[in-house]
């Protein structure tokens, strides 16, 4: 539950693309699904992010949750890296979590991201970090879940966009009739992190994309490509 003046606010700034927190630079597993032909119009689009949102975007919404909870994000952020087998998509989303933990810092000020930031000089994982932050922004465990699911499906449609030249209103359409299962994700997701205040951090929730995570290897071994990820 939002606590401090303009809580509820912050989430829009949290949760906007224009946050600079390098997700821009980020397709999601998009450019590479497109090389692959399994991406190429906007129906294929809704079924990739579907399928994203149900499983590392569950993920992804169970760590910002348990993080917004104040669980301790180092434990958090060592039970993303058993969740995230590529080492690909490890390093980005430490990458991404240095940048968000730049940006919270600039907006947020806290004791809780400083800590976090000097125990993980080199990055933790975005989701911690988001969750952190939002708890530094007076956010609550369903802002930072709900912040998670909505950015696992709103940055691949966005990079859809780039790569297909699809029509920017089919892609919002797309997000706009995912909205419902975005809801439940989130508030799956935050039930589970709740748990992990008793439970430890195996009742987070453990959902795999196998087909992400080949592609994101091979991706990181192409010499030229649009994306960072």
């Amino acid at each position: 539950m939002a606590t401090a003046p303009g809580a509820s606010a912050a989430l829009l700034v949290l949760a906007d693309g224009r946050f600079p927190a390098g997700g821009h630079a980020h397709s999601g597993g998009v450019e590479a699904a497109v090389r692959a032909g399994r991406l190429h119009d906007a129906a294929a689009l809704e079924r990739f992010c579907r399928g994203r949102l149900h499983t590392c975007g569950l993920v992804a919404a169970g760590l910002a949750g348990a993080a917004a909870c104040g669980y301790d994000p180092l434990a958090l952020d060592d039970a993303a890296d058993a969740r995230t087998p590529s080492p690909a998509l490890r390093a980005a989303a430490r990458r991404l979590g240095r940048q968000m933990m730049r940006a919270a810092r600039a907006a947020w000020p806290s004791a809780a991201l400083d800590d976090l930031a000097a125990a993980r000089p080199r990055g933790a994982h975005q989701p911690v970090v988001l969750g952190v932050a939002a708890a530094s922004a007076g956010l609550g465990p369903p802002d930072a879940a709900r912040a998670a699911a909505h950015e696992s499906v709103s940055g691949p449609a966005t990079a859809a966009v780039r790569l297909l030249g699809l029509d920017p209103f089919e892609a919002t359409a797309v997000l706009a009739r995912l909205a419902p299962e975005v809801d439940a994700v989130t508030a799956h997701a935050v039930r589970l992190a709740e748990r992990v205040t008793t439970e430890g951090t195996d009742a987070l929730p453990a959902a795999s994309a196998p087909l992400l995570d080949v592609l994101a290897e091979h991706h990181a071994a192409w010499p030229v490509r649009l994306f960072a990820s």
